[in-house]
């Protein structure tokens, strides 16, 4: 697919890794369409867009369906179409699953194994099902492009981002045999340690060793996850796979 004059929408997109696929895909002349939960996130991230392109802002929580189909409501009346949707918005609550120390044992709360469940997975499913039920009602061949993560095959400390993402890969499978005959393409991007803002976060030692894991010898950029995206997005005989941009990296 051309992407230029194309309308591409980006969930968790009003900073890091979304803002740079946002920026990346403006740069070849494509329509970008942001999604965020904050409003003044979004509000200040469009303007910045808009210096070099068309964008648009648009504030939802992406794991409330009544949040997410009023969104996709007020996107309709902005849009003709929808061309491409880009699931990216995700949390992390890293915990173990049990721990004992000193005597004390601590579990995993419900709480936060549910909030990232809610987010990065039920997430995808309620933004993926409005897409590309927009791209049947308007007969558009499109492209739903899921972000996973390596942490898909299990990763200490991460039991229910783990489970999140490996249920991201699932279904963009599924999701590309069962939209394939209405020339909708559906693939996932699963990255290995990539430097953002929610990344940032982490304890410079944790960081440093972090680092020392990768293959390369370092931290991935935003881009690199965007130029994932490009590919996926231009390339129209790939679909059904997981795009691993990870520096060779396996948990």
């Amino acid at each position: 697919m051309d992407i230029a004059n194309k309308h591409i929408v980006i969930t968790g997109a009003a900073r890091g890794l979304g803002f740079t696929m946002a920026e990346h895909i403006m740069a070849k002349g494509a329509v970008v369409s942001i999604v965020d939960i904050d409003p003044e996130a979004v509000e200040q991230a469009v303007s910045k867009l808009s210096e070099s392109g068309k964008a648009y802002g648009y504030v939802a929580n992406v794991a409330d369906e009544a949040s997410v189909e009023s969104m996709f409501e007020s996107m309709k009346r902005d849009h003709k179409e929808i061309n491409g949707l880009i699931n990216n918005a995700g949390i992390l609550r890293d915990g173990l699953l049990v721990k004992q120390r000193d005597g004390q044992l601590t579990k995993m709360p419900l709480s936060q194994w549910q909030s990232v469940i809610d987010v990065n997975l039920t997430g995808v499913f309620l933004c993926g099902r409005e897409a590309a039920a927009w791209m049947l009602e308007t007969e558009t061949k499109g492209v739903v492009i899921n972000i996973s993560s390596i942490a898909k095959a299990g990763n200490i400390g991460q039991t229910n981002y783990s489970a999140a993402k490996a249920g991201v890969t699932a279904m963009s499978v599924t999701w590309a045999k069962e939209l394939a005959r209405y020339g909708i393409r559906v693939a996932d991007i699963a990255p290995g340690f990539i430097a953002t803002e929610m990344t940032n976060a982490m304890k410079p030692e944790a960081k440093e060793r972090v680092g020392k894991m990768v293959p390369l010898g370092d931290w991935g950029q935003p881009v690199h996850i965007a130029q994932g995206a490009v590919f996926i997005l231009e390339n129209d005989y790939y679909s059904g796979r997981t795009l691993e941009i990870d520096a060779a990296l396996r948990l």
